[in-house]
């Protein structure tokens, strides 16, 4: 295992300048959730480049509602006579928080030992590795037991909504999957463990009236609503790990009208899978303190937690032993955060995460990965196709 991760590690070390070429190119392909076309052209070049030379066969699925479309790149690499069952997934997201136009103020650019720009760390840089990492593969001759599928989705940072189906249905045909995900902080840890994610919205209804002239005719939502949310604040328990957080309210028309409709936007976050009928239970408990007003409640548990599991921790071992070849010390780290790693998963498929680049500032303007982690990272993807 030793010899061949050396081999990886200085092919991907001379690769440097074409891997930082291409990126380039990738981040300054804007590509934020909400833009169609903006996805389908990066979709386009990504295509082109993951292609060139016969690497792959890629095909286009159409998003739905109304999100840019998705990509699947099957690689062509040498294989065994006899291959294992179960495909190796990679699993990567297109779209970016940041809006199109956010290069001119966060442009591409190489300083410090880092590359910078928007989209560079979440996640662009993890796509471009798994590409490299497969072309080290081929070009090394090194053989592939399994079929290796890449997904890339469109819509992941705004809750994979419209690919969520087909990451599932690919993740059942996977002997494991690897997600391209930056690594936790500036040591790049893998991620063994994520929280599951989930979502309501809180309304309501009371009745509005004069808040001069007849006060006690009304029955204020807003009122209603901060009585609520004082009791939401009671479900979180960060013994358990578990975290309620209203992040947005709204509510009323002028400030002498009692508020005829008031809301709020929850986000829980939940560590086992086991949690969550508990938490369900608390929301669905919730009952108006005015007998006047109504509460209402929608929403759901978004992403299930990715739960350590002992074949997640012999992944990481893998990984662990790949990365010590290289010379890198890799350790492992939980999160509050989700990906689609979290729906494979929940589905029991061995799944390693945080596997992309290395950095910080992810969704920030600070957004940069390290180039003297380029290598290794794509080098640990390459030995985890070639080992599992």
């Amino acid at each position: 295992m030793e010899l061949s991760v050396n081999r990886l590690f200085s092919y991907l070390e001379q690769q440097l300048p074409a891997m930082k070429a291409t990126l380039r190119e990738l981040v300054e392909c804007e590509s934020p959730s909400d833009d169609p076309a903006a996805i389908a052209r990066f979709v386009e070049l990504f295509s082109a480049h993951v292609s060139a030379g016969g690497l792959t066969e890629c095909r286009v699925t159409p998003g739905r509602n109304g999100f840019g479309p998705h990509l699947q790149c099957e690689f062509k690499l040498p294989a065994p006579k006899k291959r294992k069952a179960g495909q190796i997934l990679g699993l990567g997201h297109s779209d970016t928080v940041w809006p199109m136009g956010t290069l001119a103020r966060m442009p591409w650019r190489e300083a410090d030992g880092r590359l910078w720009g928007p989209g560079v760390l979440d996640m662009k840089a993890g796509l471009l590795f798994f590409v490299y990492a497969m072309r080290a593969l081929r070009d090394l001759d090194i053989p592939v037991a399994r079929k290796v599928m890449l997904q890339i989705v469109s819509d992941e940072e705004v809750g994979s909504h419209s690919s969520r189906a087909l990451t599932e249905r690919e993740a059942l045909k996977s002997a494991a999957v690897l997600v391209l995900e930056p690594g936790t902080g500036l040591t790049g840890k893998l991620k063994t463990a994520r929280k599951g994610v989930g979502g309501l919205t809180v309304k309501v209804a009371g009745k509005a009236s004069h808040a001069g002239v007849d006060f006690a005719a009304g029955a204020s939502a807003i009122d209603e609503l901060a009585w609520q949310i004082e009791k939401i604040r009671t479900f979180t328990n960060l013994d358990r790990g578990i975290t309620v957080n209203t992040g947005v309210i709204s509510g009323g028309t002028r400030s002498n009208v009692v508020a005829a409709e008031a809301k709020a936007q929850v986000d829980f976050r939940i560590p086992r899978l086991r949690d969550w009928p508990v938490l369900e239970r608390k929301f669905a408990a919730l009952r108006a303190r005015d007998k006047r007003c109504t509460v209402t409640l929608t929403g759901e548990l978004n992403r299930p937690p990715m739960e350590r599991t002992r074949e997640i921790a012999a992944l990481f071992r893998t990984a662990q032993q790949l990365a010590k070849a290289c010379g890198v010390a890799l350790e492992e780290s939980a999160t509050g955060g989700g990906s689609d790693g979290n729906f494979s998963a929940a589905l029991g498929i061995p799944t390693l995460d945080g596997l992309g680049a290395v950095g910080e500032g992810a969704h920030a303007p600070h957004e940069s990965i390290l180039v003297d982690r380029m290598a290794d990272r794509a080098a640990v993807l390459a030995g985890l196709v070639a080992t599992i």
